[in-house]
């Protein structure tokens, strides 16, 4: 149990459903083996996704889950239909293939385009997989490839990692735990503000009201 789902259980605040994080990639990134090996802490033996895979995944701190789309060529028109409602995307490369790296560039951007409402704040967080391979793409490498440092508005990060050992996976969500809290904290501060306003726009309108009454009563005085 994350840290804020333990406060809100343990003091009975409202508990917030989970947030939904969608992981994409091209076919064969190791999207399953990655989401397994965080889930289970081992590598089971996996099967190309051809829907999703489902998952509920923990972190120090945050609980959510994750909606593992199957990358086959096919299957990338549909991963539209699964944005709804996400706060952040796990973008998986096959950091090896070098040969598809422009290939994943533009479905990312597809992704994270204009005409995609859903995910116009979802966060970002890019697994540099398969780092153990010799002729492997480094973080610096894929972030230039992906043209990650031309997003604006969006918290994003890189994370080089190795599904299969695990190494990375951690650091990742912890990254993306922290990027969900903050985002969470900013709605929690727009709510604060908004009721802030609200309090001092009745404020101001009683105000006025007590005014305009005192003017009242004294033209009415005046006629006495």
């Amino acid at each position: 149990m994350g840290l804020i789902s333990f406060m809100q259980h343990a003091f009975g605040l409202p508990q917030k459903p989970a947030p939904r994080i969608i992981v994409l990639g091209l076919d064969a990134a190791g999207k399953t083996t990655m989401l397994y090996q965080i889930k289970l802490g081992k590598v089971i033996e996996t099967i190309p996704t051809i829907g999703m895979n489902v998952e509920s995944l923990e972190s120090k701190r945050l609980s959510f889950t994750a909606w593992d789309v199957g990358g086959r060529t096919k299957i990338r028109a549909l991963w539209r239909h699964y944005f709804k409602g996400a706060e952040g995307l796990i973008f998986v490369v096959d950091c090896n293939d070098r040969d598809r790296i422009g290939d994943a560039c533009h479905e990312l951007e597809m992704v994270l385009s204009d005409d995609m409402d859903d995910m116009k704040e979802a966060v970002l967080l890019v697994f540099a997989n398969k780092q153990d391979l010799p002729n492997a793409m480094t973080a610096s490498e894929v972030t230039s490839e992906l043209g990650l440092h031309g997003l604006q508005h969006r918290q994003w990060h890189v994370q080089p990692s190795c599904a299969t050992s695990g190494k990375g996976l951690s650091e990742g969500i912890d990254w993306l735990s922290s990027a969900l809290m903050r985002k969470q904290a900013g709605y929690l501060e727009d709510d604060e503000a908004n009721g802030l306003n609200e309090q001092l726009a009745q404020t101001s309108s009683l105000k006025a009201l007590g005014s305009r009454s005192l003017m009242s009563a004294k033209f009415l005085t005046s006629l006495l």
